[in-house]
């Protein structure tokens, strides 16, 4: 039996890839610690520069520790994900050579097959669940078609990519067979499923099939870009079953439209008015977001704009990134780049303010 010592990091959509490659792998046994491995899989994140920092260290931490080890109990190094879709066209395999072998994003179909061919055994579809029982996220789509000025994902991940419906909903009922009562929908912009395919029906035809799935007691929404909350669509999730949680991922990233204008954002408006479109539809909903403070350019009034959005809005989550300049994007060649000192400080008084309103909320549960 293969022994495995894998490490997911980034996102859900990056822990699906993981679970995906971990379940073609056949029976295999987690094992403990690096020393007691045949494979070493860490799936990394390279989205901004303190993920970059931390994969890396990810890697160098686990190749120290095989390189510690006898010659024959020395385990095969793979290193797949953001990082290496990132920087392996730039040497990274040159940077790091303990690696064995890189696995990159567009040979995401290949990996269980490269995996095997190493090690000597052959691959099949499957997937091994790693959130643990209650829930389970599925991504339906991979790729960006935005062109947000600061986002290095569309240069990692490529264009928009939306997965059939029918792939989807099998994978859906294999996922509550292994007893996840809750499917979380995850995707870059899950709002513009199908629109690569030019199909604008083709995320309501999957939530209308996924609710009819039985032994699903939740489905939950993330991710959602505020241009794609209409009110036709909010109209169309009321008459879902109660299976669907009103509960609203929307990654706003500011509130001041001339930041958002300068960001590239598909949605550059008032924020405010699509969470009052969400709160007339759904009076009970939980909304959660996004926010970038320190972008280039923002002044001292757009920062207290967002200071007071913030206050107004009273998300239920809320979490917050101090701007980094991102080699390839657009927004690091911006003039007005603002001192890090100042980034950070202006995230931390977000947060102050977050946990305030948070505590607020959170003592209406009390009893």
């Amino acid at each position: 039996m293969l022994r495995v010592y894998s490490i997911s990091l980034g996102c859900p959509k990056n822990l699906v890839d993981s679970e995906h490659l971990l379940g073609s792998l056949g029976k295999i046994e987690h094992a403990p610690d690096i020393a007691q491995a045949d494979l070493v899989f860490i799936n990394t994140c390279g989205f901004i520069l303190p993920a970059v920092q931390e994969s890396i260290g990810v890697i160098l931490d686990a190749a120290e520790a095989i390189k510690a080890l006898p010659q024959k109990k020395r385990p095969l190094l793979a290193v797949a994900g953001c990082l290496v879709g990132r920087y392996l066209p730039q040497g990274l395999d040159k940077e790091i050579p303990e690696v064995d072998l890189w696995l990159n994003v567009p040979d995401l179909a290949l990996w269980p097959a490269l995996i095997g061919e190493r090690l000597g055994f052959a691959a099949a579809p499957g997937r091994l669940l790693s959130t643990g029982p209650g829930h389970a996220y599925l991504k339906i789509s991979d790729g960006c078609n935005h062109a947000c000025a600061f986002c290095t994902i569309p240069l990692i991940r490529g264009p928009l990519r939306s997965f059939p419906v029918p792939e989807l909903i099998n994978e859906a009922q294999k996922l509550i067979e292994q007893g996840a009562r809750e499917i979380i929908l995850v995707g870059q912009d899950v709002a513009g499923y199908g629109r690569d395919a030019g199909d604008s029906a083709a995320l309501r035809n999957l939530l209308a099939g996924l609710v009819r799935l039985p032994d699903l007691a939740r489905l939950r929404l993330m991710y959602l870009y505020p241009a794609g909350l209409t009110r036709d669509f909010l109209s169309f999730l009321q008459e879902l079953p109660p299976v669907f949680l009103p509960y609203f991922d929307v990654p706003l990233q500011h509130s001041h439209p001339d930041v958002l204008s300068r960001m590239g954002r598909p949605f550059a408006q008032n924020p405010g008015l699509i969470l009052e479109r969400i709160r007339e539809c759904f009076p009970a909903a939980a909304l959660r977001t996004s926010l970038i403070v320190g972008y280039p350019g923002e002044t001292d009034s757009q920062f207290e704009h967002l200071l007071d959005f913030v206050q107004e809005s009273r998300f239920q989550h809320l979490g917050v990134f101090a701007y980094e300049a991102e080699e390839g994007t657009v927004a690091a060649a911006l003039p007005d780049q603002i001192p890090i000192e100042i980034r950070r400080e202006r995230r931390n008084q977000v947060m102050a303010l977050q946990a305030e309103i948070s505590a607020e909320l959170l003592e209406a549960y009390l009893g």
